[in-house]
């Protein structure tokens, strides 16, 4: 396994214009910095570093530290200091098989209840994938990925659903990122989004589900192919520590 290096705290963003108290606007932006792999799985997590670009003390950053040890975005390592984690092929299948269940109990449900005012949103989360695509922004669409999905919970009614789904798919949603530069990937993902939605539309569940399931079913396949590839960034066990001392 290669060297960890330090993190790039200038891959932070700024803390100023955001809501919420000081400890919850830091992790936040270390989180973001996570997920979006702009902190690399291995990486030093240095605190003067990220003290220094947020213009925050030591406390928050701690605070912050804590709170993604105990989602398993940052290791805390005694006597080695504290580094982002690596992927956990067992965290990935569990968040995986978790997000599956909600996600098709979830498509089920929209498809049976959906209301015009919904169709007219997903319908403009429909239009503007296709057109971050046309534009080649990977970035963009995997924002309106996020967020087909995240509308297609907040359709069912139930208020802490995607809240659940992200908690028990962190893992899975970081590795994502390392698979939407793959060639041809994005315009897929679209394809399979439009059978989603078109199956919804028509008020057919079962399709919904089917076209949902299929959807899903690509990621593992290609994670597993990542891990072959590139190796250093992945571990098959789950993360041991989940305190930040």
């Amino acid at each position: 396994m290669s060297k960890p290096q330090d993190i790039n705290a200038l891959h932070l963003r700024d803390i100023s214009t955001s809501e919420g108290s000081l400890s919850q606007r830091v992790y936040l932006s270390i989180k973001h910095a996570i997920l979006s792999l702009d902190f690399a799985p291995g990486d030093n997590l240095r605190k003067a570093p990220i003290c220094e670009r947020l213009g925050v003390s030591r406390a928050p950053v701690t605070e912050a530290i804590a709170r993604l040890a105990s989602e398993g975005l940052v290791d805390v390592v005694p006597q080695s200091g504290t580094r982002v984690s690596y992927f956990s092929m067992s965290e990935i299948r569990e968040g995986m098989f978790l997000r599956e269940a909600l996600e098709l109990a979830t498509v089920a449900k929209v498809a049976r209840d959906l209301t015009e005012d919904q169709r007219k949103i997903l319908g403009r989360n429909m239009r503007l994938q296709e057109l971050l695509i046309e534009d080649e922004d990977v970035p963009g669409f995997y924002e309106a990925d996020e967020e087909f999905h995240g509308l297609l919970m907040k359709f069912t009614g139930f208020n802490r659903l995607s809240d659940v789904a992200q908690t028990v798919s962190l893992q899975v949603t970081r590795a994502r990122m390392l698979l939407l530069p793959t060639p041809g990937r994005v315009v897929e993902t679209l394809a399979e989004h439009r059978a989603i939605f078109n199956a919804v539309l028509e008020r057919d569940e079962k399709a919904a589900q089917d076209a949902m399931q299929r959807h899903l079913g690509q990621l593992m396949p290609r994670i597993q192919r990542l891990q072959q590839e590139q190796s250093h960034l992945f571990t098959d066990s789950p993360h041991p520590i989940r305190e930040a001392g």
